[in-house]
């Protein structure tokens, strides 16, 4: 009866594996990048923005652009080709800001251009080869293989490490508090 258990419980297990690659699978918004193809969870996108004035933010780390006031809230933005170290490029037309919600944090995504939603059926997803030990892959979610191209799926909550969004957060909050400092001055004469 013992082994009747286990081996049940094993298969459940299995079944919970299964269905979490599964669940990879799904709409994805994607966008470049120094000319490669990205995408993100769907779920995880809140809005697509045009660009906008930045406010830097001194003492923060290179990829941290600054912050933006979006309808009365203050929102970090990080630069993804700085946090990739890809070659920095002038902002267009397309460049735009994606604003996602990552680790209970919501936060502007700066990206060459936004191209599509796409659905991406969980067996079009193959895990991320190893790469090395020295590589970190953790914040890619895995690779989408869809009308023959590759694109790689991030895991925007993975994107930045604890301490980097810890970080950004009292960035966020500097700024703020800052602005919430400045009062307008009282035209009495």
């Amino acid at each position: 009866m013992e082994v009747q258990k286990v081996s049940s419980t094993l298969e459940t297990v299995e079944e919970i594996n299964e269905a979490g690659s599964r669940t990879r699978g799904g709409k994805y918004l994607t966008f470049f990048l120094a000319g490669e193809e990205y995408g993100l969870e769907i779920l995880k996108v809140h809005e697509i923005i045009g660009m906008m004035d930045i406010t830097p933010v001194p003492r923060t780390p290179d990829f941290i652009r600054g912050v933006i006031n979006l309808r009365g809230k203050i929102i970090p933005i990080v630069d993804l080709r700085v946090k990739f170290g890809m070659e920095a490029a002038d902002t267009t037309d397309e460049t735009c800001i994606i604003v996602v919600q990552a680790n209970g944090v919501q936060m502007g995504i700066v990206v060459d251009r936004v191209s599509e939603v796409l659905d991406i059926a969980s067996d079009e997803i193959e895990d991320v080869p190893s790469f090395g030990s020295d590589v970190n892959t953790d914040y890619i979610l895995g690779i989408g293989k869809t009308g023959g191209k590759v694109k790689l799926l991030l895991d925007i909550d993975k994107v930045l490490s604890s301490s980097e969004f810890a970080e950004m957060h009292a960035a966020a909050l500097a700024a703020e508090a800052s602005a919430g400092e400045e009062k307008p001055v009282d035209s009495e004469t």
